[in-house]
């Protein structure tokens, strides 16, 4: 199955989302935004079920349960933006929603410049430094010694 191409909403999503919660709010601080919005969906808590494959082929199965925020905002000018993240953290879930409605407007470039490009970054050298430290401890297995080698 081919991987579907990521359109760039989708992308300042998955950034926004996956982001480290004291460095989106510490990016947001910097910029020294006040948009005017309205909550349409206060952050609320709640679960997913998550599915996962063995190996990432097999057929599916409901590995567990995930707790996630969701928020919706309205900008004053009408954009909508959304966002569910991963546990708990409802002024994460507000500031994403915020950011993706942001992002919709004339302020998108400026935004994706100094918010999404250095989450993205930092989110990238994160996941490569947590593939080095698993790396360390990769075992080969077929390069093993058998005992009935002898």
């Amino acid at each position: 199955m081919e991987q579907e191409k990521q359109t760039p909403r989708h992308h300042w999503m998955s950034v926004l989302a996956r982001a480290d919660a004291n460095a989106l709010i510490a990016h947001w601080d910097n910029l020294s935004l006040t948009p005017q919005y309205q909550l349409v969906r206060a952050p609320e808590i709640g679960l997913a079920q998550v599915r996962a494959r063995m190996g990432g082929t097999g057929n599916a199965f409901n590995m567990g349960d995930v707790t996630i925020t969701r928020a919706v905002v309205r900008l004053e000018s009408g954009e909508l933006g959304y966002s569910y993240v991963t546990g708990r953290n409802k002024q994460h879930a507000e500031l994403a929603a915020v950011a993706d409605a942001l992002m919709q407007t004339s302020a998108h470039d400026a935004l994706q410049q100094t918010l999404i490009s250095p989450l993205a970054a930092e989110k990238a050298e994160q996941e490569q430094l947590r593939a080095r430290e698993v790396a360390t401890s990769k075992v080969d297995f077929f390069t093993m010694v058998r005992g009935e080698d002898e």
